[in-house]
């Protein structure tokens, strides 16, 4: 599937050429801080099918296991992009929401679901109220 998507102000923008059977929702504990959401949702992309316009800036932070990942987002309204190796990346991993498609992208699996809030599952319970209250 082609997707493309950008930052929240524009200056960044890619397409990618992805596989929607893919799509995964991480609860690990990085993910939670570096989106400051509960989880994130990621789709992975050969770095052969992914064009990139614009600067964005990385930031490469050494996960527990020593690998050296860099956290790719625009330098100017700061959106999280995606990630990829530190060094030689083979492919990145999208940040769903940058991507124009995401409704259409639901989630395959979950992995890291030993560091999930554990009030994730009770959503559905939770009142929704009318865009703007």
């Amino acid at each position: 599937m082609h997707i493309h998507g950008s930052c929240h102000c524009g200056a960044i923008r890619f397409t990618a050429d992805i596989d929607p059977e893919r799509v995964t929702l991480c609860h690990c504990s990085d993910c939670q801080t570096l989106s400051g959401a509960p989880m994130r949702a990621i789709v992975r992309a050969p770095i052969d099918q992914f064009q990139l316009q614009g600067n964005p800036k990385a930031y490469v932070k050494t996960a527990q296991s020593g690998q050296r990942r860099a956290q790719v987002f625009c330098p100017e309204c700061g959106t999280p992009l995606y990630g990829s190796e530190a060094v030689n990346p083979q492919y990145v991993v999208i940040r769903l929401g940058c991507v124009a498609e995401r409704a259409g992208l639901p989630p395959r699996k979950q992995i890291w679901t030993r560091s999930a809030m554990p009030w994730i599952h009770d959503l559905e319970n939770v009142p929704a109220f009318a865009e703007g209250s």
